[in-house]
């Protein structure tokens, strides 16, 4: 048996998953009815444990090739119902199998629909995961000594140690797109703040030849190789705690005048940059069936989202526009630049892994700008 513990004291006992030992972290919860994988490798996931709202998990297993990093960066796993049968062809081992060898704990067999409600009444907080054999008091007197998310910089945590070069390849999923020609490859520079591979496979397959940087990378280095445009990913923790990039970001917009593009922590350091502030959400938006309107032309995208902290409306500065909102909460999605057409931003994620495609042209609208600026 295993205890989930809050920090305030409520409780939920089940089964554990994985591997049976004590886990710290922020927990949230997560509506997506597929995509487990993609979600516990999911870099911007560090620090958390992650509830899934859809009852049946792991009645598909998993495999390489769902993998958006090399290993999961969830603290822990919480689950009602775990399909201990994997039915697919591509699983290649059972999500037991996947959490013990890479040594994450879980709990399953608790009312998943309870904690998500409590959560949405009470806010995410701290958890820990443990077996049921360790005493409350003693959990809790650990959990108060445990990290909060507020203040915390996680993207060096998660960063690439150093840069590596991804080759571009021919957008494959374009029937009319002959091989034999030779098209032009466009360079471009993505700081990895906790990057997806799906964003890198968005960028690549549109011919992008992709230059991926840890967080800490300056300004002078971008400058000196002059990419055709600059990419900022997503990742975890608080943003205002990133520094060192939200300098480096507000010296790239004023001194760098190609495109620049950010999702995810990467729309909130831009942001930053730009003298906006961000605050942390009650229970943040994680799931990816989540409504968003383009203020523009007033379309409706149904988006993947993943983040804990949003952008501040009220004290926005006068060189940001608000370019989409989640119409769920009218949080900012997306940002534009006034004094900049080519620098733009959002919140969620358009590359999904897992979720739906609505929001897949925001890559095309990246390359046609690098594509016009380079024509000019």
């Amino acid at each position: 048996m295993a205890r989930l513990l809050l920090e305030d004291g409520k409780e939920f006992i089940g089964k554990s998953i994985g591997k049976e030992d004590e886990c710290f972290g922020e927990i949230i919860f997560n509506t997506s009815m597929t995509g487990y994988q993609e979600i516990l490798t999911d870099p911007s996931y560090a620090g958390q444990i992650i509830t899934f709202t859809y009852p049946e998990i792991g009645n598909y297993g998993c495999n390489e090739k769902d993998m958006e990093s090399p290993k999961p960066f969830a603290r822990g796993v919480v689950i009602k119902n775990y399909s201990p049968i994997d039915s697919n062809s591509n699983s290649e081992e059972s999500l037991e199998e996947f959490l013990v060898k890479f040594n994450m704990t879980g709990i399953y067999g608790i009312d998943t629909r309870a904690l998500t409600k409590y959560l949405r009444d009470k806010g995410s907080m701290k958890a820990v995961i443990a077996p049921d054999k360790v005493s409350r008091e003693e959990l809790l007197e650990k959990l108060k000594k445990s990290q909060n998310m507020e203040g915390l910089d996680l993207a060096s945590e998660v960063t690439s140690k150093e840069s590596r070069l991804i080759p571009a390849r021919a957008n494959i999923s374009d029937k009319n797109n002959d091989l034999s020609k030779p098209e032009k490859v466009y360079r471009v520079i993505a700081f990895d703040f906790g990057i997806k591979q799906n964003i890198i496979n968005k960028l690549t397959e549109r011919n992008c030849q992709v230059e991926l940087v840890p967080a800490n990378t300056s300004a002078e280095y971008v400058l000196e190789r002059n990419p055709d445009g600059i990419f900022l990913s997503n990742g975890p923790g608080d943003p205002a705690a990133v520094t060192y990039a939200i300098e480096t970001v507000k010296t790239l917009v004023e001194k760098y005048k190609k495109p620049i593009f950010g999702i995810c922590l990467g729309h909130q350091i831009l942001s930053l940059s730009q003298g906006a502030k961000t605050y942390k959400l009650k229970f943040g938006h994680k799931g990816a069936n989540h409504p968003i309107k383009e203020l523009g032309t007033g379309k409706i995208e149904i988006a993947s989202h993943n983040h804990g902290f949003a952008v501040n409306p009220k004290n926005l500065p006068s060189n940001v526009t608000v370019s989409h909102l989640n119409i769920n909460d009218d949080t900012v999605a997306g940002i534009e630049l006034n004094n900049r057409d080519n620098v733009f931003s959002v919140q969620y994620h358009p590359e999904a892994s897992p979720g739906p495609h609505d929001s897949d042209y925001l890559f095309d609208k990246f390359l046609n700008l690098i594509v016009r600026d380079i024509e000019k």
